[in-house]
Order: C-alpha cells, then sequence, then structure tokens
C-alpha cells in the first residue's frame, strides 16, 4: 500500500527508532491495535518514552510501524474503524493486512494490547450490535483469543471516566467476560495514557517480558 498523501510529524530520534519493517532477528513483540484515536501512540510514548509518528489526519496510517529494542519489537498498528480521506476499499485491506500480519508472526507476539476509549466503547458496541453487525474491537477480541494469542484490553482516558466500576463493567460485559470486572485484571487495564497512569498495562507488560525469562529488556518498559 502507498504512502502518497500521507504526513507524519518526525522528530530526528523518531526517524531513527521507527521502522516500516522490522530486524530480522526480531524474537519478540507486543502489538498494539485499537480504533483511530483511541490514545495508542500516546499509551506507547507512556510505556517506552519513545515515540511513533502522528498523522495529521486520524486514521491515516496504513503501514505497521515498530520500535526496536533490541529483538524485542513494539508494534504500532493502523486504527481500525474510520479513516479519514480514505475509501471503504482501502480499509477492508488493511483489515485484512492486519490478520495476515497476526497469523504470519504468531509464534513471535507474546502480547496485543487492545486499546479501547472508555468514553466511547460502549456506545459504538451498541450501535454496531443495534444493526446486527459485530463491531470490530470485540471481533478483534475474540479473534485474538481464538487464535490463543495473548491479549489485555486497555481502556483508555478514564481520566474523563466519573464511575470507574460501571464502565469497565460494561467493557467486560460486551467483550464477552463475566462480572465483576475486577476478576479479569490480567486482561482489562484500565489507563489514560495522556495522564501518564498506565501501572495497569505496565505491570500486564512486564509480567509477559519477566515470563519469558527475558528481564534484560524490562530497562526498555518505564
Amino acid at each position: 500500500m502507498e504512502w502518497k498523501g500521507i504526513h507524519f510529524k518526525l522528530g530526528e530520534n523518531i526517524a531513527k527508532l521507527v521502522k516500516s519493517k522490522p530486524d530480522s532477528n526480531s524474537s519478540h513483540e507486543i502489538i498494539f491495535v485499537g480504533r483511530s484515536n483511541v490514545g495508542k501512540s500516546s499509551l506507547i510514548r507512556s510505556l517506552t518514552g519513545k515515540s511513533v509518528p502522528i498523522g495529521r489526519r486520524p486514521g491515516v496510517t496504513l503501514k505497521p510501524l515498530h520500535l526496536q529494542f533490541n529483538d524485542l519489537l513494539i508494534t504500532d498498528m493502523p486504527g481500525f474503524g474510520f479513516m479519514s480521506g480514505v475509501k471503504e476499499r482501502k480499509q477492508d485491506i488493511v483489515k485484512t493486512q492486519f490478520v495476515r500480519y497476526i497469523e504470519k508472526n504468531k509464534s513471535r507476539i507474546i502480547l496485543v494490547v487492545l486499546v479501547l476509549d472508555a468514553k466511547s466503547f460502549a456506545q459504538v458496541v451498541d450501535r454496531w450490535e443495534g444493526r446486527g453487525e459485530i463491531p470490530v474491537d470485540v471481533e478483534m477480541f475474540q479473534f485474538l483469543r481464538e487464535l490463543d494469542i495473548d491479549v489485555v484490553a486497555a481502556v483508555n482516558k478514564m481520566d474523563k471516566i466519573k464511575d470507574i466500576d460501571d464502565v469497565m463493567g460494561g467493557v467486560a460485559v460486551r467483550l464477552g467476560l463475566l462480572l465483576p470486572w475486577r476478576q479479569w485484571l490480567d486482561i482489562l487495564a484500565p489507563v489514560s495514557a495522556k495522564k501518564g497512569d498506565i501501572k495497569a498495562v505496565t505491570i500486564q507488560v512486564r509480567d509477559r517480558i519477566h515470563d519469558l525469562g527475558r528481564d534484560d529488556l524490562l530497562k526498555w518498559i518505564k
């Protein structure tokens, strides 16, 4: 797919670190996926201290971007859902390429972080289901679990939420998880990337890396 017409804000440090193709010796990978404008890039920046390019318009990133830390990859996947100025056929191509990417690299993926918007997730899911359709967020969550890929749902923008238990309970139910939601702390992670409050995700990422016996990689995770 072409990059024509897609513009990124690239700082010098970003250009040196971000790659469109990972190193061939990459052994482990953590993938971030979610709808456009849910805060994936902010979460990655809070987690690693490094930035990935941000498109000037929501939803224009059409290829995975990688942060390389030795043999560990942190991958920012193209956003699902609304894509500004992108035709529907290209949206379908992006989704298809994502599925193929997951299946191709399944052996090295240690975790997928599915980023959700705490404010809009329930309304979006209910609207889709009201049309008799499976919401893309829910479909992705189910797809990853069916492939036996470890997935954490990072429910972002929690700083804008007053009743955390109500919102997190709603997320759990819509993802097919039984209440109470707090029994799923290894799967459901309330965060506020903009505020730097990402402990719930950091714990999960560090636990997976530790379980690999690769504590040397923990220095890259804040």
